[in-house]
C-alpha cells in the first residue's frame, strides 16, 4: 500500500486489552457498514444500530442511558444546551394553532421562545401564575397541546403544585413538561408526579464546572419518545461528544457535589435572612419562599441557587455597587458550578410585583462558606 493510502486506512497497531475507569470519547460523523444492505438512516441509533454521527456516538448514548436512569425515563435525548431542549419540546408537541401555557416565572429565554419565534409560527403561548394548581384547568382550550411547569421558578422561585397541574392537564388529555434543572433530575421525581416530560440543562449541576453547553430532553413513554424522536432527527441537534464525555465525569461527582451545595446554600441563605437590610429570601426551604409547604412534600432536598430582596432602604443604585463589591462571588450567567456567582435583577418582570432593582439571585459554589458569608457582609457594609 502507497504511504498516503497507508495514513488514511492505518491498521490498528496498538494492543487491545485496555481498560479503564473512564467512558471513551467516540468522535466520528461517517458510520461504516459491512455491506448496502446494512445501511439505515434512524435516529433510534439504540435499537436500530448506529447510522450517523449526527444522532450520537457510543458516548452520547452512554449520556443519554444514564440520565434516563437517573431520572426514571425510558429515553433521554441528549441535544446542545437547555435553550435546545426547550426548542425540542416545543416544536415536537406544538404546531401552527396550537396553545401553549407557560408560566410567568419561567426561564427567560423560553419567554422570548414563546413571544418571538413560535408566535411568528402561528403559535400561542399563554403566560400563567405559576401558583394557580389545579385551578390551570380554567386556562386550557380545546386547542391546548402543551402546559410547561418550572418549579422552582426561575430567580423568584416560585414552587408550583405539579401533581395538580398534571391531573388537570391530563384530565384534558393536555402534556405537561417539566423544566427539572433545579432539582438536577434528583431532587424532584418529574414521572412519580405526574409529568411526561422532563427537561434539564446539563450545563448546570451535571456538567457542574461551567465549562459545557448541554441539555436532555426525557420522556417515560414509547409514544412521546417516537414523536419527540422524528423532531429530534429533523431538527440536527447534533452535540459533541466530547462534551458528553465531560458531562459523563461531571455525574460521578454529582451526588458529592449537590450534599455539599445544600448544605452550604442553606448556611447563606440563613445569613442572609438575619440582615436587617434583607426584605426577603426566596429559597425553597425558607417558609419565605411562596409553596414552600409543596417543596417539603414533593422535593427531597435543595441545590445551590437562590435570590434575595434588599429592603426599600437600599436603592437600585446601592444594590449594583454590592455586585460590584464582591469580590468571592464572581458576576456571571448561569449556575450550578463550583464558583459562586451573583447578579442583580434590575428589570425582572412578575404581574403584580415590583422589585425595583433591588433582588438578587446568588448560585453558591464550593467556596469555604464562612468565607462566602464574610463577602456578603462586607459588601453589605460596604453601600449601607
Amino acid at each position: 500500500m502507497h504511504w498516503h493510502s497507508r495514513l488514511v486506512q492505518p491498521q490498528t497497531l496498538a494492543t487491545s486489552g485496555f481498560q479503564s475507569l473512564a467512558t471513551p470519547t467516540y468522535r466520528g460523523s461517517t458510520v461504516l457498514f459491512n455491506k448496502q444492505a446494512d445501511i439505515v438512516d434512524d435516529w433510534n441509533q439504540a435499537e436500530n444500530g448506529y447510522s450517523y454521527g449526527l444522532y450520537g456516538t457510543p458516548t452520547t448514548l452512554e449520556l443519554s442511558g444514564r440520565i434516563a436512569q437517573l431520572e426514571g425515563a425510558l429515553h433521554s435525548f441528549v441535544v446542545p444546551g437547555g435553550q435546545a431542549a426547550i426548542a425540542l419540546v416545543y416544536f415536537a408537541m406544538c404546531r401552527a394553532g396550537s396553545h401553549a401555557l407557560v408560566p410567568h416565572n419561567a426561564y427567560g429565554p423560553n419567554k422570548e421562545m414563546a413571544q418571538g419565534l413560535l408566535k411568528d409560527l402561528g403559535i400561542d403561548v399563554e403566560p400563567y401564575d405559576p401558583l394557580i394548581g389545579a385551578g390551570i384547568s380554567d386556562l386550557i382550550r380545546d386547542n391546548t397541546s402543551l402546559i410547561w411547569v418550572e418549579s422552582p421558578g426561575s430567580v423568584t422561585m416560585e414552587i408550583q403544585d405539579v401533581p395538580a397541574i398534571c391531573a388537570a392537564a391530563h384530565g384534558k388529555g393536555v402534556m405537561v413538561a417539566l423544566d427539572n434543572t433545579y432539582a438536577a433530575g434528583v431532587l424532584f421525581d418529574a414521572f412519580a408526579h405526574g409529568v411526561d416530560i422532563s427537561m434539564q440543562a446539563l450545563t448546570k449541576y451535571v456538567g457542574g464546572h461551567s465549562d459545557l453547553l448541554l441539555g436532555t430532553v426525557s420522556v417515560n413513554t414509547e409514544v412521546l419518545k417516537a414523536k419527540v424522536g422524528v423532531t429530534f432527527k429533523q431538527l440536527g441537534l447534533a452535540v459533541s461528544p466530547d462534551d458528553c464525555n465531560l458531562a459523563l465525569r461531571g455525574l460521578q461527582t454529582l451526588g458529592i457535589r449537590l450534599t455539599h451545595l445544600e448544605k452550604s446554600t442553606l448556611e447563606v441563605a440563613q445569613w442572609l435572612s438575619e440582615q436587617k437590610g434583607v426584605a426577603q429570601v426566596f429559597h425553597p426551604a425558607f417558609p419565605s419562599c411562596p409553596g414552600h409547604e409543596l417543596w417539603k412534600r414533593d422535593f427531597t432536598g435543595s441545590s445551590s441557587v437562590f435570590s434575595f430582596l434588599f429592603t426599600e432602604e437600599f436603592s437600585a443604585s446601592q444594590v449594583e455597587a454590592f455586585i460590584d463589591t464582591l469580590s468571592m462571588f464572581k458576576i456571571g450567567m448561569s449556575w450550578g458550578g463550583v464558583t459562586s456567582l451573583a447578579l442583580v435583577y434590575p428589570n425582572i418582570e412578575r404581574p403584580g410585583k415590583d422589585y425595583a432593582g433591588r433582588l438578587v439571585r446568588l448560585n453558591i459554589g464550593l467556596e469555604h462558606t464562612q468565607e462566602l458569608i464574610q463577602d456578603l457582609e462586607r459588601a453589605i457594609k460596604t453601600v449601607s
